[in-house]
């Protein structure tokens, strides 16, 4: 298990590297292997493509500092994660622009799905949440994110996150008005 996260973490250098010269849609699997002396039949042994490489990186680096903190409140854990994002920005404002199944956009907004689902039922109690509501707000956020951290004048993670909450709070404040009143 070690070795296999070692080759893991060796191709994820790999690919960072090449991403800070090259496009990352003209980057390949071969020059992956290339830039960290691998083959591409152990590449294919760990990732599916270069974009699993991608969701993996965010997957355990962001994950591995998360899990090593406690967080008062999911705002807290939300600040955690636009703090990792802003410090890896370079990365990640490549890893955004990516389109396509299993590109880190898609990938980023799945994870954040169960995030949002739990914090919309701990804010709208007592309503019938629907699946529409929880996509929107996944929807909105991962958007966002996004667009905040590919503005040129980025503002720092906890004025961000301000902005943020009190958009996600009055809207779902309003969401559960209406659901209520039906």
């Amino acid at each position: 298990m070690a070795d296999s996260n070692a080759t893991k973490r060796a191709f994820a250098h790999a690919l960072k590297t090449l991403m800070d010269e090259t496009p990352f849609e003209k980057i390949n699997v071969t020059q992956i292997c290339q830039q960290c002396g691998m083959n591409r039949k152990s590449f294919y042994y760990h990732f599916k493509d270069k974009y699993d490489l991608v969701n993996w990186i965010y997957d355990t680096e962001f994950f591995a500092v998360a899990s090593q903190q406690t967080f008062r409140d999911s705002w807290d854990f939300i600040l955690e994660l636009l703090q990792y994002l802003y410090e890896n920005r370079k990365f990640y404002r490549k890893a955004l622009r990516m389109t396509g199944q299993n590109s880190f956009p898609i990938h980023f907004r799945e994870v954040l799905l169960p995030l949002i689902d739990n914090r919309l039922r701990q804010v709208i109690t007592g309503a019938d949440i629907q699946e529409f509501h929880i996509n929107f707000f996944a929807d909105a956020f991962a958007c966002a994110i996004g667009r905040w951290l590919m503005d040129k004048n980025l503002l720092p993670p906890e004025e961000f996150l301000r902005m943020l909450r009190s958009c996600i709070e009055n809207a779902s404040e309003s969401l559960h008005r209406n659901l209520t009143e039906q």
